[in-house]
């Protein structure tokens, strides 16, 4: 009974130690729960480090982005005028030399050295910004002032009809837009060429500039009285209709020369003209329209 007895205690000793133990191990839990709890701040420092981390990896790329913006901000800045019309004449390379094969070389424009600087010249340059998607179509077409560009196919023609060399030296009466010019140009040694409406000449004279068309004397006056002090000349083109064909412009063509213009008021026809020692031939060719000549060619 006594042996049972001391048993007993040594288990109840026990089971006393591990309750002990329990309650003391639950009293820690609870403490450290209410610790953490009075403490909530020193939870959330775990949280911040995947942002931290993202912003590891992104700030070391961060110069190479902002060098390519600023390198390609740089780069527009940088484009020069002569490269943005480098760029839209580019735009227009098949279209002009469609110009040359339909309206040209399909027609009866036989001259090589005409259908090549027709496909040369860029007639986009001397039309209006507004109508500059037209400008290789088979019509005139307006430049301001109440007058016109001539369709490619009269500006090719009358070209041809010149016989144009190249130590020639051309006088052209109605500077217009300056497209006409720079074709004879491309073919000639020197063009003279008459405006009489201000605006155009000052135009012209700025856009021939730009264009490095450096045998091209452009003056502002009355065409009807041409240039005499330049001549006489190889071959003259009045591209504007007087009612008659101007005498003082046949005697400012030298011999062996020709001319090209347009007669007459309602009904125009287009003449050519040729002069020799004794005499001058004229040729009609055929029925145009073309403004009409202004100034002292009116008064008669």
């Amino acid at each position: 009974m006594k042996k049972m007895r001391e048993e007993m205690k040594g288990k109840n000793k026990e089971l006393s130690e591990r309750s002990f133990q329990r309650l003391t191990q639950t009293y820690d839990r609870q403490k450290l729960q209410r610790r953490h709890e009075y403490y909530p701040v020193r939870f959330p420092e775990r949280k911040i480090e995947p942002q931290n981390s993202r912003s590891a990896i992104f700030f070391p790329y961060a110069p190479l982005v902002v060098c390519l913006l600023l390198a390609a901000l740089l780069s527009s800045a940088c484009q020069t005028p002569s490269d943005a019309q480098q760029k839209l004449s580019d735009r227009f390379i098949g279209v002009r030399r469609e110009m040359v094969t339909t309206q040209l070389a399909a027609r009866d424009i036989t001259d090589p050295a005409v259908l090549r600087v027709m496909g040369k010249v860029p007639r986009h340059r001397f039309v209006l910004e507004r109508w500059r998607q037209f400008a290789y179509i088979d019509r005139p077409l307006p430049i301001g002032e109440a007058q016109t560009i001539s369709q490619p196919y009269i500006v090719a023609y009358m070209t041809q009809v010149l016989q144009v060399k190249p130590g020639d030296r051309v006088l052209e009466i109605g500077t217009g837009s300056g497209y006409q010019a720079a074709v004879l140009a491309e073919l000639v040694k020197e063009v003279y060429t008459i405006e009489i409406v201000p605006v155009l000449a000052e135009r012209s004279k700025a856009l021939l500039k730009e264009l490095s068309y450096d045998n091209i004397h452009v003056r502002t006056g009355d065409g009807y009285l041409g240039w005499p002090e330049a001549a006489p000349f190889n071959a003259v083109i009045v591209t504007a209709a007087p009612g008659h064909i101007p005498q003082l412009l046949v005697e400012q063509l030298g011999i062996g020369g020709r001319m090209g213009l347009p007669v007459g008021e309602a009904a125009q026809q287009l003449i050519r003209l040729h002069k020799a020692e004794t005499s001058v031939r004229v040729d009609t060719l055929f029925p145009v329209r073309f403004v009409p000549m202004t100034g002292k060619a009116q008064e008669r």
